[in-house]
């Protein structure tokens, strides 16, 4: 399992992602979940990848196969809208599965991947894009202005809470990293290092891009931060009527 997501905002794009591809006791693997595509001056694209791993690498090299063929009919190169990419992706992800389902069902084995592609192509707006195991996608909207995929639950309340299209880039880095952290307390699928991308609206470049490990002192600093503030809020919320009126009380932690 992972967990992966991406914040689009007014002028940004934000993208997310674990590393962990296994867990078990004496099996803990990591992975780049995040791979970024700069096309020239005319488009940048960054996709995030969860499900089977083979079947997200399989996508991966056949779309830089067709990017590496001058003649291919189709690829990220020629594709005019996001949108267009998108499809093309889901495609290659549909035809990669077909390929091998019939001995995965054999084996009770599960080939679907979903994706995250987000970016810009010149002259047309940044934005991102779900793609789902089955090849059809779906957009961001302003009302919900990110996308998920993986172990999605976790992290989503304050993606819902916090998370809106004006949210200032500064804000939607730390609400994507606490959704992560989220996850990573409730699920051991979900795990370091933490990979954070910021594209910035025209610039056709990734204006920032860090990796978090384990002993991150700013991933630590912010967790610590973060529990503390819950346990405060929890303190401050009104009491029963059946409690004693005494003000806001310590909430111990876990």
């Amino acid at each position: 399992m992972t967990y992966c997501l991406a914040i689009q905002l007014d002028k940004h794009l934000v993208f997310a992602a674990d590393s962990r591809t296994s867990a078990g006791v004496d099996n803990v693997t990591v992975y780049s979940k995040m791979h970024r595509l700069p096309l020239g001056e005319d488009r940048l694209f960054v996709m995030l990848t969860a499900g089977n791993l083979a079947t997200t690498q399989a996508v991966l090299s056949r779309i830089q196969r067709d990017l590496d063929n001058p003649h291919a009919e189709e690829s990220l190169r020629t594709a005019d809208y996001l949108f267009d990419a998108a499809h093309y992706i889901g495609r290659i992800s549909r035809h990669v599965q077909a390929e091998h389902s019939e001995a995965f069902v054999e084996h009770q084995g599960n080939l679907e991947a979903s994706f995250i592609l987000g970016g810009q192509i010149r002259g047309r707006p940044h934005n991102i894009y779900l793609i789902y195991p089955q090849g059809n996608c779906i957009t961001a909207s302003p009302k919900a202005p990110f996308l998920q995929i993986g172990e999605t639950k976790y992290g989503k309340p304050i993606l819902d809470r916090v998370i809106t299209p004006e949210t200032s880039l500064g804000d939607a880095i730390r609400c994507a990293l606490m959704s992560i952290s989220s996850t990573m307390r409730s699920n051991i699928s979900v795990g370091p290092p933490v990979e954070v991308a910021v594209y910035e609206r025209d610039t056709f470049a990734v204006a920032r891009h860090m990796i978090l490990d384990y002993d991150s002192r700013l991933l630590l600093d912010m967790e610590d931060s973060w529990s503390q503030g819950l346990r405060r809020a929890l303190s401050e919320l009104p009491r029963f009527e059946w409690e004693e009126e005494s003000g806001p009380r310590e909430v111990q932690s876990r």
